[in-house]
C-alpha cells in the first residue's frame, strides 16, 4: 500500500510539472510592471528588476509593461501577466507571484516565499527568490497553442420510410453522422428505433470498459456538471472524466475504475490501478 500510494504521489507530480510546462509553453511573454501594487515608486526595493531577471534565468522572454514589442501589443493574450502579492512587517516579508492572462485569469500561483530580514530590499529578494523554485522543473520553450477543432453534438434521428418500411440503404447506414446527443442526468435515457415501439433503456451512469492502446475508438465529449462523459457512436457512455484544478488532467471514472485522464505530446491517456498493476490506456477523444 505504501508503494502504491507511493507511485501515485510521483505520478500527480509528474502531471502537475508536465500540465505546467504545457500551459507556460503557450505564451510568447512574460510582462513584468515597473510599479507593483501596494509600491509608492516604481521598481521599489529592486522588485521588478528582480523578476525579470529571475525570469530571464528560466528561459522566458521577459518586457516591462511599458515597452511591449509590437507581436504583443496587437495580441495582448501572447504573453502573462505578472502579479506581485506581498506583505511586510517588522518581523517578516512575505511574497508569491500570480500569472495572468489576457482576461485576468489567474495561470499560476507561485508558493509563498517568506524572508526575515528586517531589510526591505533583502527581505524581498529573498521571498520572491524562494517563490521562484516553483519553477524549478519546468522547462520553457513557446510554442503557439494549436487550434481544436470543436465538435458539435447532434442528435440521433431515424425516420421511418412510409412506402419501404423495410428497406435500409447502405448510404445511410454509412454516413457519418456526427456524435449523438444524449441525455447526460443519470436518468435512464431512451432509445427509439426505426419502425416500432420498442423502448430500450440504457442506463447513462454504466460505463463500459475503456479501448486498448493498439488502436483506439474516437469518443466524443459531451459536457456534464464538472466535467464530461465520453460516448462512443452508438451512443454508449464509455467513460467519465471530471474536472481537476489542472488543464488538460481529468479523474476518470470508470466503474469501480478510478485513474487519471491526461493529455500527453497531443494524446490521452487513462491511467489506474488494477491489482496494484498500472495500466496506461491511449484514448482517442474529440471535444
Amino acid at each position: 500500500m505504501y508503494m502504491k500510494n507511493k507511485i501515485y504521489c510521483l505520478l500527480i507530480i509528474f502531471a502537475f510539472s508536465y500540465s505546467l510546462q504545457a500551459q507556460l509553453n503557450k505564451y510568447k511573454y512574460i510582462i513584468v510592471p515597473k510599479n507593483f501594487v501596494g509600491f509608492k515608486y516604481e521598481n521599489q526595493y529592486k522588485t521588478s528588476t528582480l523578476i525579470k531577471y529571475l525570469f530571464q534565468q528560466k528561459g522566458f522572454d521577459v518586457v516591462y509593461d511599458d515597452n511591449l514589442p509590437q507581436d504583443l501589443n496587437s495580441n495582448r493574450c501572447l504573453g502573462l501577466l505578472v502579479q506581485l502579492n506581498h506583505k511586510s512587517t517588522m518581523f517578516a516579508t512575505i511574497a508569491s507571484l500570480t500569472l495572468k492572462d489576457c482576461n485576468d485569469k489567474d495561470v499560476f500561483v507561485t508558493a509563498e516565499g517568506k524572508s526575515k530580514s528586517k531589510d526591505y530590499t533583502l527581505g524581498y529578494k529573498e521571498a520572491i527568490s524562494y517563490a521562484f523554485n516553483s519553477f524549478n522543473n519546468v522547462s520553457y520553450s513557446y510554442k503557439p497553442p494549436a487550434t481544436r477543432s470543436t465538435v458539435k453534438s447532434t442528435p440521433v434521428v431515424l425516420k421511418e420510410e412510409v412506402k419501404e418500411p423495410k428497406a435500409v440503404k447502405a448510404a445511410e447506414e454509412k454516413k457519418d453522422i456526427g456524435p449523438p446527443k444524449i441525455n447526460t442526468s443519470e436518468s435512464n435515457s431512451e432509445v427509439v428505433t426505426k419502425g416500432s415501439a420498442t423502448v430500450a433503456a440504457a442506463a447513462a451512469s454504466q460505463v463500459s470498459t475503456v479501448p486498448t492502446m493498439g488502436s483506439p475508438e474516437v469518443w466524443y465529449a459531451q459536457e456534464i456538471p464538472n466535467g464530461y462523459q465520453l460516448v462512443d457512436s452508438t451512443p454508449k457512455i464509455r467513460l467519465k472524466v471530471y474536472n481537476t484544478s489542472l488543464p488538460d488532467i481529468y479523474i476518470g471514472v470508470n466503474g469501480e475504475i478510478k485513474g487519471l485522464v491526461y493529455s500527453k505530446n497531443s494524446k490521452w491517456y487513462f491511467e489506474y490501478y488494477i491489482a496494484d498493476k498500472l495500466q496506461i490506456e491511449e484514448l482517442a477523444i474529440k471535444f
